[in-house]
């Protein structure tokens, strides 16, 4: 690798870490500024925030190269994500920042659940957390995969410290996650998770631009069109099962809690600003990343490369078409969208663990301190954890990833629309509705009913959960649980 490209690197690097340190000094002296930022984020910080945590790796790698290899049938994923997104800021947004202070001051959705029917307290914050927790060591595991791979095929040549590149990719990766997240709390991981959605979204604009300006439009655009028919089609070759499958993605929005605790977190009345540029951000970032995959395959097209993965299109125009700093800086908005994830998905499983667990069944009367603190040594085993699943490169993990996203989705978005909208919903029925969601995923998956039929698992098991929250819900209607929306 090139001085310039090593240089810009270490400096985002050292970035993440001061912003860690940071953040240290700010928020981390109780419960709620470790887990919540003190409830005083600034809007374009939750906006960001929400974004960067949300988009992943799958914004720069997975999006692109599907539009690479398939043409403009796969922007349906991106229409409906951006269609969830818009219902999640409006419906969802405004009333869990309001709701979360009001039923008890709640740090996490369990919590918030446990506080909304206390009937089934214990019930939901145990189940929760556990989807929690097991679901996001996964996930975490999933973003170190992308890491290590990302140094194997670009960072590291040889050996490192004794280990392989993809090792050593994975651990770095960790190691500078876990140091800003154990330091600075949810404050870093929000500030941090700003900067990199900067980074992402001016990476996101440059690249296609580049390649357009250099390759000529009219090129690029021919180009495209002798692919194939269809390649520039909205609807070539796309059945309906197909197209509901791909926009029901945007249900997996309500349910996912690295997404939804920004809400609970941004300062009392940042809703609406935050909504606009977090709506704004990622209206831009995705016809970035639609861009990225269609100039990239035209420029691949132009001039005879080769390219085995489609998923490193990013990774290619970053290494051919710029100056080593600016390839730095590339990869650094690369490392952003994994490392905002796994540092999201990090701390709300510690705070699964710590407020779910430690204080309800282990010591219920621990002091602040030493809640922030057990929530750091949280954050250091649930990312061990992630590391050892992420050392076999050939886990699997990464096929995971849309199994969680419709795990999530299905057992939690139900149950929290619900939850924030309808007076008559019952303990009961949550309970029902998030162990109905998961176990419909999960059944659909182990069954290869999604293989055979084209149906995203989101799609039976988000009905599924709706119908067991409302019908169990109408059956225990008498229930004392039933309360009103304040």
């Amino acid at each position: 690798m090139q001085t310039g490209t090593l240089i810009a690197l270490a400096a985002y690097f050292i970035l993440m870490l001061g912003i860690g340190l940071f953040a240290w000094k700010r928020s981390t002296a109780d419960s709620e500024g470790y887990l919540l930022g003190g409830r005083n984020l600034h809007p374009a910080v939750a906006a960001l925030s929400a974004g960067a945590s949300d988009m992943s790796g799958w914004l720069l790698l997975g999006l692109p190269g599907a539009l690479y290899a398939t043409g403009l049938v796969e922007a349906w994923i991106g229409i409906g994500l951006f269609v969830g997104a818009v219902i999640n800021w409006w419906v969802v947004a405004p009333r869990l920042r309001r709701q979360t202070v009001e039923y008890g001051n709640a740090l996490t959705i369990p919590q918030f659940l446990a506080n909304r029917f206390p009937g089934k307290a214990t019930a939901l914050r145990v189940v929760s957390a556990i989807i929690i927790v097991v679901f996001f060591a996964v996930y975490s595991a999933a973003g170190l995969v992308g890491g290590g791979k990302l140094f194997e095929s670009t960072f590291i040549d040889g050996q490192m410290l004794g280990l392989s590149p993809y090792m050593a990719g994975v651990i770095i990766t960790a190691v500078v996650v876990l140091a800003y997240t154990m330091v600075g709390g949810f404050l870093a991981v929000s500030l941090t998770d700003f900067v990199q959605g900067c980074i992402m979204v001016i990476a996101l604009v440059l690249m296609p631009l580049v390649v357009l300006f250099g390759d000529g439009w009219g090129n690029v655009g021919n180009a495209l069109a002798d692919i194939s028919p269809d390649y520039l089609s909205w609807f070539g070759g796309l059945t309906v099962v197909g197209f509901l499958s791909a926009v029901a993605w945007g249900l997996g929005y309500f349910g996912q809690p690295h997404i939804i605790v920004r809400f609970m977190a941004v300062r009392d009345g940042g809703i609406p600003a935050a909504r606009t540029i977090g709506l704004s951000w990622m209206l831009v970032a995705l016809i970035g990343a639609l861009g990225v995959g269609l100039a990239g395959r035209a420029h691949v097209e132009m001039n005879g490369l080769t390219l085995e993965d489609p998923e490193t299109i990013f990774i290619l125009l970053a290494n051919t078409l710029f100056h080593p700093f600016v390839t730095g800086f590339l990869l650094a908005a690369l490392l952003a969208a994994i490392m905002s994830t796994i540092s999201s998905q990090l701390l709300v499983s510690s705070s699964s663990l710590t407020e779910d667990f430690y204080r309800l069944f282990l010591k219920k009367d621990a002091s602040e301190r030493e809640m922030v603190n057990v929530g750091r040594l949280c954050v250091a085993l649930v990312a061990l954890a992630a590391i050892a699943i992420a050392s076999d490169p050939e886990s699997g993990v990464l096929s995971l990833v849309a199994n969680a996203w419709a795990g999530f989705g299905a057992a939690f978005g139900p149950l929290i629309i619900l939850s924030l909208t309808w007076k008559r919903m019952t303990g009961v029925g949550a309970v029902s509705g998030l162990v109905v969601g998961a176990a419909t995923v999960m059944a659909w998956i182990a069954t290869g009913l999604g293989a055979s039929t084209g149906v995203y698992e989101i799609i039976p098991g988000f009905v599924a959960a709706w119908l067991a929250i409302w019908l169990v819900s109408l059956a225990t209607a008498t229930d004392a649980e039933t309360i009103s929306i304040r």
